[in-house]
Formats: structure tokens, sequence, C-alpha cells
């Protein structure tokens, strides 16, 4: 939370420029719902770059108008009352801002990335909404244009301890952690205080604070704040479309706050790309050359590509894998032993599987309660996967007891991993909060099929083979290995 000191610093702070009296002037007309067009045109006609300005957006692309405005109320006209204050307060801010020298700010602040993208996110915002269909398109651009502004005001009120947490953070969000853990508040907070001061209307000030924060339930539809969340991580891809983390950062926050999907984004691009000259021209700054601008969407092509393919290779594992342990499931178990079991009998390969069970294991979870339990079977799982092959799977087959197939491995060749396994999970010394130190035990059946064998039919029977194996190696006492054997 933004402390009094910080309030007290920014309100008196003469580093930051003061809002000419145009934006002032426009800034009340947003926040009169009775605003008239006759009064917008009075007081945006006493500024002659602005004026340019709106005629030239109310002819822009952008808005796909048939008309040609020639003058301010044709301007309105076109546009729409609000929406020309929205863009004239977007253009005033800007214009003010960026003239602002940046000695007078923190070393490390570049002005130009920080402008470039500011209005690529603006760019983003709009393009969003356009993509979703919205009715706000130019609030979300203004609301995409000042969402970062507290780390302008940052910059400007505590310049050089700014510049520290600056140079140490390479991305959004590791800034916005360092300014809440160092500053007591992020440059979210900060920059809701300055919109404040300037008397920016409070929806825009509230959905740029809240961007910042958890995603909305993404069944209540898209908003103004979820479109502004989106639009900095897409801001970032635009402005670097080679750092492939950037696009995995996007991928992830639209996915979150909107729902959105690869094909989805490369829509949007395809916006930011058809105004983003138009949106450059208006002010009077440069984001991309026209070949790179052309390259953005073509390496977002092949990088969601290769992001939708690692998703997919990604959920597949999961789907394979233990939620507890980590280990693969008995699903992908099964699915393994049968391909394993048919190389071995159509290429007359030798395979081994055994199932070790962990002796009293039920004691372990009634005496140190279920939380000791699973972490030690984690730490089993870790115990043995640090031992075997990469090619051997390691399965959960059941509460406490796990499934190891070691393909092209004879039952002489799997004795000596086998032993070693068996040791390494009796060395497990497992401490808890108490200090209490839990040891456990392993009971290990084993099944092999060799070259020649009419023993297994089918990998069903090299399991019960196993359990056989397994049984018996309990009955024995525990704590031991049994290979099965037809006498068993």
């Amino acid at each position: 939370m933004l402390d009094d000191k910080l309030k007290t610093r920014l309100n008196f702070c003469t580093t930051l420029p003061s809002l000419p009296a145009v934006a002032i002037k426009i800034i009340e007309l947003a926040n009169d719902p009775d605003a008239d067009i006759g009064t917008v045109c009075q007081y945006i006609s006493l500024d002659p770059v602005l004026s340019a300005k709106l005629l030239k957006t109310a002819n822009a692309p952008i808005y796909r108008s048939r008309r040609v405005a020639t003058n301010i109320r044709q301007a309105i006209s076109i546009l729409g009352t609000h929406s020309v204050i929205v863009i004239a307060l977007s253009f005033s801010l800007a214009s003010s801002l960026m003239k602002k020298p940046s000695t007078d700010l923190a070393p490390t602040f570049d002005s130009d990335i920080f402008w470039r993208r500011s209005i690529a996110s603006a760019l983003a915002s709009r393009a969003l909404g356009e993509k979703l269909a919205l009715s706000f398109l130019d609030d979300l651009f203004l609301a995409g244009l000042v969402q970062e502004i507290g780390i302008l005001a940052y910059s400007a009120i505590i310049p050089e301890e700014y510049n520290k947490i600056l140079a140490s953070t390479i991305d959004h969000d590791q800034l916005l952690n360092a300014e809440r853990q160092i500053l007591g508040a992020g440059h979210d907070e900060l920059g809701y205080a300055l919109l404040q001061k300037w008397h920016i209307p409070d929806y825009i000030a509230l959905s740029c604070i809240n961007s910042h924060s958890q995603p909305t339930p993404k069944d209540l539809g898209p908003t103004l704040q979820s479109c502004v969340a989106v639009s900095r991580y897409l801001a970032d891809y635009f402005l670097f479309p080679h750092e492939t983390e950037k696009m995995t950062a996007l991928t992830e926050t639209a996915h979150n706050w909107l729902g959105l999907d690869h094909a989805a984004l490369i829509d949007v691009i395809k916006i930011m790309e058809v105004s983003l000259k138009s949106v450059e021209d208006l002010f009077d700054i440069s984001i991309h050359d026209a070949l790179e601008a052309d390259g953005v969407l073509a390496q977002a092509k092949e990088l969601l590509m290769i992001h939708s393919l690692a998703r997919m290779k990604e959920l597949e594992e999961k789907s394979q894998r233990d939620g507890l342990t980590g280990a693969y499931n008995r699903m992908y178990f099964d699915e393994t032993l049968r391909r394993e079991f048919n190389l071995a009998t159509q290429y007359h390969l030798p395979l081994t599987i055994a199932i070790i069970d962990l002796d009293h294991f039920k004691k372990v979870n009634d005496t140190h309660g279920h939380l000791a339990g699973d972490s030690l079977l984690v730490t089993v799982v870790k115990t043995v996967c640090a031992q075997i092959r990469q090619d051997d799977t390691l399965s959960r087959y059941g509460g406490e007891e796990f499934a190891l197939i070691l393909p092209g491995t004879t039952l002489e060749a799997s004795r000596n991993l086998i032993a070693r396994l068996k040791e390494a999970i009796t060395e497990i010394a497992y401490e808890l909060d108490d200090s209490c130190i839990i040891q456990i035990t392993a009971s290990i059946g084993v099944a092999a099929y060799h070259e020649g064998s009419t023993t297994f039919n089918e990998p069903l029977d090299m399991i019960k083979a196993a359990d056989s194996a397994l049984y018996a190696a309990k009955h024995a006492g525990r704590n031991r290995i049994v290979e099965w054997n037809s006498l068993l």
C-alpha cells in the first residue's frame, strides 16, 4: 500500500510535468457525463496540434470511416463525443509527458523504450478489444497507454533509489515484486495515485491498477482490465519478437485473463500490424520499421506453433504422470509394458520387470500422518529415478507399490541394478520437522522374459509372475528380492 511519504513526494514532485490547460479541460469533460459537442469542439479547437491529430485520427484506417472529416465537429460526428474526449486525452497526456527530458528521471530509465512500450500497449489493448468485439475501444487505448505510468512516476520522485531497482530486474513482474518488497508499493499503486491526482476518470485508473492483480473469472467475459493486463505482455512481445520467453509469458497471460488461444493471438497481432503505421504517425514515434513489422507476424506464427507443440507435449506428459510422486501412472505402465512385451516376443529381446513394495508403509501413515507418508513416497521415487537408465520406466502401481520396466535387460543383468535400488531405499533417512527420522525397507518381486521362453504369452502373465515373487518376498520376512520361477 502506498504510504504517506510516497504520496507526499508524488504531490510535491517538480520533475513530473504539469498537464497543459487543454488536457485539464479535457479531463473535466471526460468526467462530465453531460458534456456537449459544442463545448468539446470549443476547447479542442484551442489547440491546433491536438485538432490536427483528431482530424487525422478520424480519417485514419483504424476507424474505417467512409466519410472524410474536415473539421472537429465532423470528427466528433464520425467518432462520437466520448471517443473524441478519450482520444484527445490520450494525445494530450502522451505529448506533455513525452516531452519531459529523461535527465530528470532515474539514469536506468529508458524513456524511448517506455513510450514505445506504452503506445504498443495502447495499440495492443485496442486490438484485443477489436478482436473480442468490444464497444469501448478508445477507453482500451487510453488505459493501455497509461497502465504503467507509475514507472515514470517512480523514476521522477525517487530517481536514485529507483535506479537500483530498475537495474536489478529484467521483466515487468520482477520489477513489480521488487517495488513491493523494497518500496512497500508497486508502480500500479503509485500510478493509480497519480491518475487520481490528475483526475483521470476513475474507471480508467481502476482498470490500470486492477490489471496488475489476479485474473478475473473468464466466464464473466472480457473486461477493460483483462484486456489491459494482456496488452502489456503483447506489447513486450511485439517490441521484442525474438525473445521466446516473452511469447511464453504472453500465451499464459492471454489464456489466464481472456481465454485466448494461439489462433486468436495471431489475429490480434494482425490487427496491430494493420493499425501500427497510423498510430506511429499520430504519436510521432517509431515502434517498428516496415520490414520489422512484417517479420513480427511471421515470427509469432512460428513461435506459437512451437509453443503449441510444446504445450501439447507437456499436457501429454502430465497425463502420463502420477500427480503426487511424478512417477509414471498405471495406465502408462500398462501401455509401455504391452509395447515392450510385443517387441521382446517379436525380435527375441530380453525384458525384465520388478514390482517394488514399501514394507509396513501403513505404519508410517498411521504414526506420522499422510503428509509425511506422501513426502516419503516422493523421496523414494527420486531415489529410484536417480539409479535407473533413461529407457527404464518407473510407474506408481498402487498406493505404496511401484513397477519398474527394464527393456532389453536380462534377469542376470538386472540383478545388480535391483539390488542397488533396494539398498538405496534402505539408506533413505527422511527427517520430519520434529527431527524424527523415518527409514523404510522394500520387498521386490522380479520376473523376466528371455529368448525361447514359452512361459509368458502376454504382458499380464509377467505381471502375475512378478506379483507372485513379491508375495514370496513378503512371506519370507520382507526386505528382500525374490525372482519368479515356475515353483512359486
